[in-house]
């Protein structure tokens, strides 16, 4: 089974994608396609292909669309089969890969074997409509006359990341440890995980890039899976932080972190006058290898080896390889100490945004990066993707960029919260809550409407299709009040850890007014809220649900807490099954306040079932 995550099926990218992946199919029956994306080009292009070809999306993915590595492995566990392979899209197979793979399907021992590419600058061949015969100008060409015509031309990227990996499924993992979230087509990731495999001994490593045609059609330095919803941003960069996220990653996980590999040490698969051998180019004398559980030894010398034309080949294989070597993980390694997005607040803003220019915003800082990643696993499988992350301190920034948020730093935010319990009360508390309505009523004057919603609010539904549908000169917010029978706009119940404020002159002239009140308060900012829009002691109250502000004619609306429950409302979160609760009453987000303490709200959260991130796989939960 091959796996990839391909580009968007356009233009030139998908001639050579669309080469590629039939040159897959035609190598045999048994042979199946699964892509990892999230674009529609790649579902319509797979359709031709019938079930041999399947696009899988239900898998992690970065802001732009780049799909995290460590995912497609996990996912990959999902479809049965013999042996997985990991290639580029950009990548042509010929039979000799079918070959190689049915000798290591043979191997009496769990394996991992891994193919350089070879660049070529010309490809001039193409597959007839039933995928049985290369052709070239009309006519049919033989594999070894193509293979012949290419050898004078190719070039060796023994370091490339466009490297086939293929594994079978067996019983040892590929490695020790977690494999980290490393960023697709990114770099590193394959030289890491053959150094892992290597340095774990938990499966025969091997490398057989003399018997696997690996021919790339791309071009090396593409930024590969970049699909940026905006193409008029002017200051998106070549995407160096995606290199250094992976460089950074491989640094500090697993053995590797602790001393590179070479891979001149690595046993070669080659084939000479029609055998396979297993051979180490690096000691003095030539042997042929035989591999049987665990253990490798050293056969005599057979007598195919005593004629010319074999040990020719296998000096040339050798002489080959010493060009070429020289490889190892610390080459293209280098663990940085500061990763930074290559986007600012404005440009995030234009890639993020939806068609109604509409972010959703939360805010976090480290002692809440384990909740701020659950919040975001489930906006994922909502498909909603036009959210925004500021974080409140260098760690969580550094976090949030390796797992392939939509980050920013506000570099307003208080100092030192990364590690204080922020919770209701505490006096870092009430400093955290007025970063959020200073950066609201920034990114309404930039001309976008905000819903601004907490980490701790758990997401049913989408509910942005009924906040947008309140109208302009409208701020619909939650209510805090949890008494069944009272009005839900009593004083102070306007909640400030969600709502929705839309980009007019009323609503920006309102928020500055709260930030102001807020600045002088020495509260957090949720009272500045109600005091302000709603007069002190709700003074200007509309009815049991609303209040205007007189100054801007600003209506507050509390929402129906049916659908936007608080913490305390109807003892939603004291149920023996919160999830089914909340979902036949209609819920469509479920504060998790009112409730003290960060520890005890994470395990209400969890135990609820109400989480959707793995910590230990820094990966969202199926």
């Amino acid at each position: 089974m091959l796996r990839r995550a391909p580009a968007p099926f356009t233009g030139s990218s998908r001639t050579k994608q669309s080469l590629a992946i039939r040159s897959w199919l035609a190598l045999s029956p048994q042979i199946s396609v699964i892509l990892f994306s999230q674009h529609h080009s790649a579902a319509s292009f797979a359709k031709s292909f019938g079930s041999r070809a399947l696009v899988e999306s239900d898998i992690d993915f970065t802001f732009l669309g780049v799909p995290f590595f460590h995912s497609m492995v996990a996912k990959s566990r999902a479809f049965k089969s013999d042996i997985y392979v990991f290639m580029d899209t950009e990548t042509i197979l010929l039979p000799d890969f079918v070959l190689a793979l049915n000798y290591a399907h043979n191997l009496d021992d769990d394996w991992l074997l891994f193919a350089s590419p070879r660049d070529v600058p010309n490809f001039p061949f193409y597959l007839d409509e039933d995928r049985k015969h290369w052709l070239k100008d009309g006519q049919r060409i033989r594999i070894q006359e193509l293979q012949d015509t290419l050898g004078s031309s190719w070039q060796w990227s023994c370091c490339d990341s466009r490297m086939v990996i293929a594994w079978n499924n067996g019983v040892m993992p590929l490695h020790h440890g977690v494999l980290p979230p490393f960023l697709y087509g990114k770099g590193v990731y394959n030289h890491w995980l053959i150094n892992e495999a290597l340095s774990s001994g938990l499966r025969f490593v091997f490398d057989a890039s003399w018997t696997i045609s690996n021919i790339a059609l791309g071009d090396s330095r593409r930024q590969s899976n970049r699909l940026v919803k905006s193409s008029n941003v002017s200051d998106i960069e070549k995407g160096s932080w995606e290199y250094d996220c992976n460089s950074h990653l491989a640094a500090v996980y697993g053995l590797s972190s602790l001393h590179g590999f070479n891979y001149s040490a690595v046993m070669k698969l080659v084939k000479c006058d029609g055998q396979y051998l297993l051979i180490n180019a690096t000691e003095d004398f030539l042997h042929t290898y035989a591999y049987k559980k665990k253990s490798l030894w050293k056969r005599h010398i057979p007598n195919c080896w005593r004629s010319k034309t074999t040990l020719a080949c296998v000096v040339r294989t050798i002489k080959t390889w010493n060009e070429t070597s020289g490889c190892s993980l610390k080459d293209g390694s280098v663990h940085t100490k500061t990763l930074k997005l290559s986007f600012s607040l404005e440009s995030l803003l234009a890639i993020t945004a939806d068609e109604n220019k509409t972010v959703v915003l939360t805010v976090a800082g480290y002692s809440y990066k384990d909740m701020l990643m659950s919040w975001v696993c489930r906006l994922r499988r909502l498909r909603i993707t036009n959210f925004l992350v500021s974080s409140l301190d260098y760690e969580t920034y550094q976090f949030s960029v390796m797992q392939g948020l939509p980050v920013f730093n506000d570099p307003s935010a208080p100092s030192n919260i990364s590690f204080n319990d922020c919770h209701f009360g505490t006096e870092c508390f009430q400093r955290v809550t007025k970063v959020k309505s200073r950066l609201v009523l920034k990114i309404l004057k930039l001309g976008y409407n905000v819903l601004l919603s907490d980490v701790d609010v758990y997401w049913f539904k989408n509910p942005l299709p009924l906040l947008s549908s309140f109208g302009p000169a409208t701020l619909a917010a939650q209510s805090d009040e949890y008494n069944q029978t009272r009005p839900i706009n009593l004083p102070r119940r306007l909640n400030s850890g969600f709502y929705f404020a839309h980009s007019d002159a009323p609503t920006i002239s309102a928020m500055g007014k709260v930030v102001r009140h807020a600045a002088t308060s020495g509260l957090t900012e949720q009272p500045s809220f109600y005091d302000t829009l709603c007069g002190e002691w709700g003074s200007t109250r509309k009815g049991d649900n609303r209040c205007v502000e007189p100054g801007t004619n600003l209506t507050v609306h509390f929402l129906d807490r049916n659908l936007f429950p608080n913490g305390a409302y109807l003892g939603l979160w004291e149920r023996k099954n919160v999830k089914s609760a909340c979902k036949k009453q209609g819920c469509l987000v479920l504060h998790n306040n009112w409730i003290s303490g960060r520890v005890k709200k994470l395990e209400r959260q969890v135990i609820s079932g109400l989480w959707d991130y793995d910590i230990t796989t820094r990966m969202c939960l199926v």
